[in-house]
């Protein structure tokens, strides 16, 4: 399973805790994230392969991994409250996300339920 790890400033936090919280479900998961919320991972000591950071072209990274079938899930914890000057590019994301069939979780309740529907149905993680 690949999993994409993505958090708006305010929610990287979040992304932290949700990814510590749910270890034992993603510790056979290869998880690929944006370049500063896979910094803020891989100081919690979990191991991420992390892409450029989300308004230089991270975002539009992990569409193209949608786009050509490696990824998934996608974990995008957004900060609806926010502004974000790379509005378009998330926008891209979900829209590729939608167009490829590609699970994607916009908070930590929606999240746990993909990975846990998708170790029941797939028997991995």
């Amino acid at each position: 399973m690949k999993i994409a790890l993505i958090a708006h400033d305010g929610k990287k936090a979040e992304m932290v805790a949700f990814v510590l919280h749910n270890k034992p479900l993603l510790e056979k998961a290869s998880l690929v994230a944006t370049g500063t919320t896979g910094m803020h991972i891989q100081q919690a000591g979990i191991q991420v392969k992390c892409l450029m950071s989300g308004p230089k072209g991270g975002d539009a990274q992990i569409g193209a991994l949608v786009a050509t079938g490696q990824l998934d899930l996608v974990v995008f914890f957004r900060d609806p409250l926010g502004k974000h000057p790379h509005e378009p590019d998330v926008q891209m994301l979900m829209r590729l996300c939608d167009v490829h069939n590609i699970p994607l979780a916009t908070n930590p309740a929606s999240a746990k339920m993909m990975l846990i529907g998708f170790i029941q149905v797939h028997g991995v993680g």
